[in-house]
């Protein structure tokens, strides 16, 4: 059976926002002459039933918030800011407000605070980042409440609820393979957040790359980095103090890899002649540390706004608004940035 348009497809043809549509739709004032004319000219082609849905519009438009919400759990990440350009350019678009939370997920009354900011705020949807993305608790007061969401780098992917994310799992392996082309057996590898799903990931990516190679991980050489900065310093210390040191080490992200490059340097190592060092993001440090640090590029605004894409075609839907099915997900591309700080082993 052949799709019929939404109100997302008239908003696109005419390079309007929703909101304008349904403006246009219920003969609402604050339209221009020329917009308006527009908007009725990609109805007309489209076919969109212009009459039918105008009803329903006006029922949606004023119940409706015009709102989402970003939710995060973990401040301080350059992650979390380009989600919101990448979000705050679909709302714009779509006529919708973002607003930024940050939930303390570790609170014993957790779903408690939760369920008051979404009674407060009227959301219409929502998009989660990690560790959020994963929190089931979370995600039953959303569905509880009625609010759709888009889960942004999920663990595992649900048949009820849509995702985007990269393959971090094969981004790791190839970055591992990377490093074994080079030489590189004694390899270091920093962790994130044990809550993250990146954590787990990008690690088995590294260890399905050492299986594959023969190369037996060395459990010593594996350390918590939890994603920041000045506990990969602790890590890093750790790590080549040793009597063998790793010459490799793959941090799972730019911000403990930089924390690796500054050790190594205090600590004399020619880098990358003595010691490999790669990361996970492609954050501006990767080509601020020197050497200038091989690293996943992975498309992070792209991400938040194919989050919005995802959020806003189901609440411009008709006929209920429902989730299409299958459910989607969508897999963006990810790029291996080589740069100075690899180098073949005892070179």
């Amino acid at each position: 059976m052949e799709r019929k348009p939404t109100i997302v497809d008239v908003a696109e043809r005419a390079g309007v926002s929703i909101k304008t549509v349904s403006r246009v739709i219920n003969n609402e004032r604050h339209v221009s002459a020329e917009t308006r004319a527009r908007v009725r000219k990609a109805v007309a082609e489209l076919g969109f039933e212009a009459n039918e849905s105008a009803r329903g519009m006006r029922s949606q438009t004023q119940e409706r918030s015009w709102v989402i919400a970003q939710l995060y759990g973990d401040p301080g990440s350059l992650y979390t800011s380009d989600i919101q350009i990448g979000l705050l350019g679909r709302c714009r678009y779509f006529g919708y407000h973002l607003v930024i939370e940050e939930l303390d997920y570790r609170s014993p009354d957790f779903e408690r605070r939760t369920r008051a900011l979404l009674r407060r705020l009227r959301l219409d949807g929502a998009v989660l980042t990690a560790p959020l993305t994963d929190n089931a608790v979370l995600q039953m007061v959303l569905e509880e409440a009625g609010v759709p969401f888009v889960r942004v780098t999920p663990l595992n992917e649900s048949r009820h609820v849509p995702s985007v994310r990269i393959d971090e799992q094969r981004a790791a392996y190839q970055l591992t393979q990377h490093l074994i082309a080079l030489g590189h057996r004694r390899i270091g590898f920093l962790k994130g957040l044990f809550n993250h799903a990146g954590t787990h990931l990008r690690y088995a990516g590294f260890e399905q790359a050492m299986l594959e190679a023969g190369i037996t991980i060395d459990p010593s050489l594996v350390e918590d980095g939890e994603f920041r900065y000045f506990t990969a310093i602790h890590c890093a210390n750790r790590l080549l103090a040793r009597t063998e040191p790793p010459t490799a080490v793959f941090a799972s992200n730019d911000e403990m890899a930089a924390a690796v490059i500054k050790v190594a340097h205090e600590r004399d190592f020619k880098l990358p002649e003595d010691l490999s060092v790669v990361g996970f993001d492609d954050v501006p440090t990767a080509e601020m540390v020197w050497p200038a640090l091989t690293t996943v590029r992975q498309p992070v605004i792209k991400l938040g706004a194919a989050a919005g894409d995802l959020l806003f075609t189901r609440l411009g839907a008709t006929g209920g608004g429902q989730w299409p099915h299958p459910v989607p997900h969508l897999v963006l591309q990810h790029d291996i940035v080589l740069r100075g700080s690899t180098a073949p082993a005892g070179r």
